[in-house]
């Protein structure tokens, strides 16, 4: 999606040999615009799939499966990562590595938000080593509901996130791959392979 690669290029700033920081529109301060056009690349992407609920964690992952939500006109839900006193026992759980935060959290939906009958969209801000995607298909698997998809808005193609969702046989629809950092620039896969 040229508008979001074109945004990360103004934007994003290299952190390292494998962070990519893009708290200025995607998940601190949050670029509605720019959310907007990826709810709508998500719903032409998966359109067809009888989606019934977008599942997302919490918060990054919010404002972009808000947009896709939107789109699609059906229910976002987010996991939480915290547990709270209205979240009883009735739950689904998985736990997730946050690479970025290197701390392990134990993810929860509430068991009325996902039911057998569900066809669910997962959408993230990133994947690179694909924990927090795989606690939610672990969580759909739970609810016995179908996982048709995910969509991600940023994929970092050089970590292994993807091979375990091609390995389950679940569709991948990232809007910007990165395949490296170099130099302090990001280098997207579209450029490496022309």
């Amino acid at each position: 999606m040229k508008l979001l690669e074109d945004r990360i290029r103004k934007d994003g700033v290299v952190l390292g040999a494998d962070v990519l920081k893009v708290d200025n529109f995607l998940n601190h301060q949050v670029d509605p615009d720019l959310m907007l056009a990826v709810g709508k690349e998500f719903y032409n992407q998966f359109k067809d799939s009888k989606i019934t609920k977008i599942l997302t964690v919490e918060s990054s992952g919010i404002a972009p499966a808000l947009a896709t939500a939107m789109s699609f006109h059906v229910p976002l839900v987010f996991a939480r990562k915290h547990k709270s006193l209205t979240l009883k026992d009735d739950m689904f759980t998985a736990t997730v590595y946050s690479f970025t935060k290197q701390t392990s959290n134990t993810i929860a939906i509430a068991k009325k938000f996902l039911s057998a009958d569900d066809k669910v969209l997962i959408i993230d801000d990133f994947l690179a080593n694909g924990q927090a995607v795989q606690g939610l298909t672990d969580i759909i698997k739970q609810a016995g509901a179908e996982t048709v998809g995910a969509g991600i808005v940023i994929e970092k193609t050089f970590q292994k996130g993807r091979k375990m969702f091609d390995d389950q046989g679940v569709r991948v629809v990232s809007l910007a791959r990165i395949a490296a950092f170099e130099d302090g620039q990001v280098v997207f896969a579209d450029e490496q392979d022309a």
